[in-house]
This record gives structure tokens, C-alpha cells and sequence, in this order.
């Protein structure tokens, strides 16, 4: 509580562009982690984007290995068996028309439900791919029109400080769903572009700041760019900390409540981007996003020369002006 009180307070000064080998450090890991497991596992894709057979249904009385037993008894490879609140959703490979009547004919026999009631949908690999397509060009126009915007409202150097971060956010949540396991479905899609929208929220908040305080920055200033980027960072630590926790709170209750007691199947593959793009998207934009722009601000002769005069005078000396003062003897 003495904390929190603390940095609402704005008591607490910590030293973010000063521990930039720390953060570099640990997303360099988690990249390397998150990389890995995309190479390794691969994204576990949704019969939207590969194609195949779904099959839904109810049977309260059936648990999950008698169904996906029933389905490997007619030949199935592998089903994918899901629970959306009462009913049975079973996801195979491209079935044949034989085939899914087969499955039909058993479901409807061993769970006791009429034939008529078990739902089939044949989705093809075409289309698949052209959803695909459109989710990578949909991606493409969003990032472009971030680096415009950007652009136009800042300066390209903050702009490039920002895709880095959403890039890094995007990686990483890509990476925890390759080593989880979790489907990709449309509705995972929507919780990345998500995710991109809120880490750019946070860090036109953050760039905002930075941007009015180093605009007082001159020839007689007394502070680096490097401390006075690390102050407007501080200036908006709790607010970044209290918008990021507000909105985790009820995404946290989707996907840890909802779909453990409610069975909220679909909604387990948008929560879980949402949860994770939301805590790696306020680490991005205070962490990554900050230092990396610092590093580009700081090699411009502007800011190299107060540097050194600090440097010189002792005034930008410390930890906060140890790296201005590397960058301005470089």
C-alpha cells in the first residue's frame, strides 16, 4: 500500500532509459523464447484458415475422450473436442461426405441425440486461405496507417520507436500462443489488431509527455535528453499502470472464469491475446519503446552538445545521465 501510494504520489523516480541494457536484455529473451516457439510448434491455426469439419452438438452425459473416441472409431485423425457452454464442438481435418455422415450416425447413436441435431459445417481450404490473406493485408493497412499517423502527429523517430514496440508485442503474444496451443481463430485476429490499437494508445501517451517536456530542451538546458524523457516517463507512470490494470481486470475474468466455469469457448481465443498483448503492450511502451527513442534522440548534434557540456560540468553525470554522456563522447 506505501507503494502504490508512493507512485500515485509521484514520489517514486525510476530509472527506466537508465536500466536500457536490463530491458533490452529481457525482451531479447522473451523473443528468442517467443521465436522458438513459432519455429518449433508452429501457430495451432483454426479450421477457419486450414479448412475442415466441424461438428457441434449436445450430450451432457458425454465427457471428452468418449467423444474424441468416438470420432477416431470412424477414422478421424486427431479430433480437436471443445466445449461452448452446453453443447459439443468437435474439429477435424477435411472429412468426406461419407465420412461425416458416418460420425453423424454415431454421435447420434452413442450420445442418444437425433441424427438432425448434429450439426456439420464443411469449411475449405480455399477459403481458409483467402481469410488469411485478408487478415495479413488488414495488418499491413494498420501498421501503415500507425506510421503515418505517427509521423504526422510526432516525428519519424517516434514513430519507428513505436511499430519496434508493437512488432515486439505482437512477436511475443504470437509466441504464447504457439507454446500454449491455443487455436488462432477470426476472433483471435481481432484481439491482436486489439492489442496493436491499445500499445499505441500507451504510447502516444507516453510520447505526448516526452515530446512537451523536451521541447524546453536548448543550449542552457540542465537536464539530457535522456532525464528529461525519464521524467515525462515517470509524469505518466500511474496513469499507464492504472489504465492497464482497469482494463486487464475483466479480461482476466473471460478468460481465467469464464472459460473454466462458463465454458466460453470462443471467447477464449480473443481473451488470451487481449491478456497478454495488454501487460506486454504497457511493458513495450514504458521499457522499449522510451529507451529506443532515446537511443535515436540522443545522437542528433542538438542533443549531443548539451550533453557534453553537462558531461564537462558535472550536471548530466549519474545514472540518468550516464548514457547521454556515452553517447555524446562516442
Amino acid at each position: 500500500m506505501g507503494l502504490g501510494r508512493r507512485l500515485y504520489r509521484g514520489e517514486i523516480d525510476v530509472d527506466f532509459v537508465g536500466q536500457w541494457k536490463l530491458w533490452y536484455s529481457l525482451s531479447g529473451f522473451l523473443l528468442i523464447i517467443s521465436l522458438a516457439g513459432l519455429l518449433i510448434n508452429g501457430l495451432n491455426l483454426g479450421v477457419e484458415f486450414r479448412g475442415g469439419s466441424v461438428f457441434s452438438f449436445k450430450a451432457q452425459t458425454a465427457n471428452i475422450e468418449q467423444v474424441r473416441e468416438v470420432f477416431q472409431e470412424q477414422g478421424v485423425h486427431q479430433p480437436i473436442v471443445q466445449t461452448a457452454g452446453d453443447r459439443w464442438r468437435v474439429t477435424t481435418e477435411t472429412l468426406s461426405e461419407s465420412t461425416m455422415n458416418q460420425v453423424q450416425t454415431a454421435v447420434s447413436k452413442d450420445f442418444n441425440v437425433p441424427t438432425n441435431q448434429v450439426d456439420i459445417q464443411s469449411i475449405g481450404a480455399s477459403w481458409g486461405g483467402e481469410v488469411s490473406q485478408k487478415a495479413w493485408i488488414g495488418l499491413g493497412v494498420f501498421m501503415l496507417a500507425i506510421i503515418l499517423y505517427l509521423s504526422m502527429a510526432f516525428e519519424p523517430k517516434m514513430a519507428l520507436a513505436a511499430i519496434v514496440a508493437l512488432i515486439h508485442d505482437l512477436v511475443i503474444t504470437a509466441g504464447i500462443y504457439a507454446w500454449s496451443g491455443f487455436e488462432v481463430t477470426p476472433a483471435t485476429l481481432l484481439g491482436f489488431l486489439t492489442i496493436l490499437g491499445y500499445s499505441l494508445y500507451d504510447a502516444v501517451v507516453v510520447f505526448d509527455m516526452i515530446k512537451e517536456v523536451t521541447a524546453k530542451l536548448g543550449h542552457g538546458s540542465k537536464q539530457t535528453y535522456s532525464m528529461a524523457a525519464n521524467n515525462a516517463l515517470n509524469h505518466t507512470l500511474i496513469r499507464s499502470l492504472n489504465t492497464s490494470l482497469v482494463a486487464i481486470l475483466p479480461v482476466a475474468a473471460i478468460l481465467f472464469i469464464g472459460t473454466t466455469l462458463l465454458g466460453a469457448g470462443t471467447l477464449k481465443d480473443l481473451s488470451l491475446a487481449l491478456f497478454v498483448g495488454m501487460i506486454v503492450g504497457t511493458y513495450s511502451s514504458l521499457c522499449v519503446a522510451t529507451p529506443l527513442l532515446v537511443t535515436l534522440k540522443e545522437r542528433e548534434p542538438k542533443y549531443q552538445a548539451i550533453a557534453r557540456r553537462l558531461a564537462s560540468t558535472g550536471g548530466g553525470k549519474g545514472a540518468k545521465g550516464s548514457k547521454s554522456a556515452a553517447v555524446a563522447k562516442g
